[in-house]
């Protein structure tokens, strides 16, 4: 569905870059993790890396959910047209980079609770230290729970490279071809007089 207004919404702005602050500070933080739970960690590294994996996980369950919304709302609400100077090969272009964008904000939190689910380590997931997130009903598998930790490795990495090339195209469509697109979602960027 496609729709007529010349910008998005309210909703799907604050969606858009919420979602974007998350997944920024989840990926830091998967980074950072890592050497925090090393077997050479001193106890007051791991347990500051088991707080910081507590925080990753929830902010991953947190933008599942609010993925979920976004897309639902992009569904409903549909979205505003692309400039008529674009040609077809980049009307796919970023038509194909939005949808691997939902894909990921999806794959991603969703390949981190199939592991932490499968895991034999049975650790908890206490969603921002309120309450505890229940497990996916699947077996409990060290080989499922790697291969999830794989996938969700390689996902993540693919969706930081596919930010960088959507933070690419806005400025190029900022800069170069001068249109309103950044500023449809930006709304502190003025529009361009038609």
């Amino acid at each position: 569905m496609t729709s007529a207004r010349s910008s998005y919404s309210r909703m799907a702005i604050t969606l858009h870059w919420l979602i974007a602050l998350l997944l920024i500070g989840n990926f830091a933080g998967g980074l950072f993790m890592g050497d925090l739970l090393a077997p050479s960690a001193t106890p007051e590294q791991k347990q500051l890396g088991f707080k910081i994996v507590q925080l990753h996980k929830s902010m991953g369950l947190t933008i599942l959910l609010l993925s979920l919304l976004r897309l639902a709302t992009r569904l409903v609400s549909g979205t505003p047209p692309l400039p008529g100077h674009m040609t077809s090969t980049e009307r796919l272009l970023a038509k194909a980079t939005h949808w691997a964008f939902y894909a990921i904000m999806i794959l991603v939190p969703l390949t981190g609770w199939i592991m932490v689910s499968a895991s034999p380590l049975g650790f908890p997931t206490i969603w921002f230290g309120l309450f505890e997130w229940p497990h996916l009903p699947i077996e409990t598998s060290k080989a499922t729970s790697g291969a999830a930790s794989e996938a969700h490795e390689i996902i993540a990495f693919a969706g930081a490279g596919l930010l960088l090339l959507h933070v690419a195209a806005a400025l190029k469509h900022q800069y170069l071809d001068r249109d309103d697109v950044l500023a449809r979602m930006l709304p502190l960027v003025r529009r361009r007089s038609a």
